[in-house]
């Protein structure tokens, strides 16, 4: 005979929905502490990451730094800045991340087969070589935890210098740490948007 309490417990597991509740939703502002309703009066209304992130607000701060820095003063073009974060997004299968990057990309000018094959996990064909070092050098080090000599001499040829190298790698990380932080309070999609990731071989 079964226990009744693991019972319960594989039904909250396989019932429909489960897990699927945001762990992290807006705090409402009568619960939030000074310092949490300073930032929002200092960065206006918050969303995505913003939100599970409102729990730490100097961490916020600091990771708003790094946005700002991609939004205004990347040493890569916006064509080439999407392919790291759109690397990130498909490899921690981050929906509200690649949610907000794939139009970002597109207005960017990245081509469409290009986000296509990332999207479903494959090597792109007919890239730049900007682009194939950056893809390389992106997904060599997510998957391998590491860069072989061969692609970062490449990277190093192709970008022009150590500081475009660090660049792209602190893309890859700063977008990874923020699909690590949706992942784990399971931020929601926007309203009536549904997830556009399949789930990621592994």
């Amino acid at each position: 005979m079964r226990d009744p309490l693991i019972c319960a417990v594989l039904v909250l597991l396989v019932a429909p929905n489960a897990g699927a509740q945001d762990r992290m939703p807006p705090i409402p502002k009568d619960r939030m502490t000074a310092d949490q309703q300073k930032v929002v009066a200092e960065r206006g209304n918050l969303g995505g990451p913003w939100v599970p992130l409102l729990r730490s607000p100097e961490v916020l701060r600091l990771m708003m730094d790094m946005r700002s820095h991609v939004a205004s003063r990347s040493l890569l073009n916006p064509q080439l800045t999407e392919i790291p974060i759109l690397i990130s997004a498909r490899e921690w299968t981050q929906q509200y991340e690649w949610n907000a990057h794939e139009a970002i990309a597109t207005k960017a000018g990245l081509k469409p087969e290009i986000i296509g094959a990332i999207k479903e996990g494959r090597r792109p064909a007919q890239m730049s070589e900007e682009e194939e070092s950056i893809y390389d050098l992106c997904v060599e080090l997510q998957r391998t935890r590491g860069v072989s000599d061969v692609t970062y001499s490449r990277a190093l040829r192709v970008l022009g210098g150590e500081e475009k190298i660090v660049e792209v790698v602190a893309l890859q990380g700063y977008y990874a740490l923020l699909a690590m932080v949706m992942n784990t309070a399971r931020t929601a999609l926007p309203p009536g948007r549904t997830p556009p990731l399949a789930p990621f071989p592994r």
